[in-house]
């Protein structure tokens, strides 16, 4: 089932997500809606509380960005396959390497994107749907995808990596969003 998205605005974004059991309720349904609404939102990648849960879950698929790219601009990303998964109860134990920009965008945050730096890599250790642990080194894309989505499970939003004056300039547009002033081809959930 396609789920709502939740706006720029809604409480839930902002909150530490809590850590669940294998026996949370529903679990395996929550995930399957999650890779649906992703998929038919056209995202990457995308976490529990976008779909107004706060808890410590989010799925990614970074292999279709890298399998759009161009032969020549796969290079600029040596090492990195891509990686579809679901990443439970995660914590990052390292990120390293230079920063680098890329321009990100947010399904809850429609219509707007900055380029955000953050590092080449990223160490991560979670749990995958069957509750199998893992401790796991992504690099390039995947690691940026992780680490978008990562701060969604820590309250936090690419926004948040603006240069004030950068953030004032997109107030409106923000109020907008939270408002349900805005026009999107996937379903979403507004704080009004």
């Amino acid at each position: 089932m396609v789920l709502p998205i939740v706006a720029y605005g809604n409480p839930v974004l902002r909150k530490v997500g809590m850590q669940i059991s294998p026996d949370y309720p529903g679990l395996q349904k929550l995930i399957e809606d999650m890779w649906e609404t992703m998929y038919n939102s056209k995202g990457v990648g995308l976490a529990a509380p976008q779909v107004n849960k706060d808890i410590r879950l989010f799925v990614i698929d970074s292999i279709q960005i890298l399998d759009n790219l161009e032969e020549d601009e796969k290079d600029d990303y040596p090492g990195d396959d891509g990686y579809k998964g679901v990443f439970i109860n995660a914590k990052v134990q390292e990120t390293d390497g230079e920063e680098w920009p890329y321009n990100e965008g947010c399904l809850s945050i429609p219509k707007i994107r900055e380029d955000i730096l953050r590092k080449e890599t990223v160490t991560i250790h979670f749990f995958d749907e069957n509750f199998v642990e893992h401790t796991k080194t992504f690099n390039g894309i995947t690691a940026r995808v992780i680490l978008h989505e990562y701060d969604h499970i820590e309250g936090k939003l690419f926004i948040d990596y603006l240069k004030p004056l950068k953030k004032s300039l997109l107030k409106r547009k923000l109020n907008d969003i939270s408002k349900g002033k805005v026009s999107v081809d996937y379903r979403m959930s507004f704080n009004n």
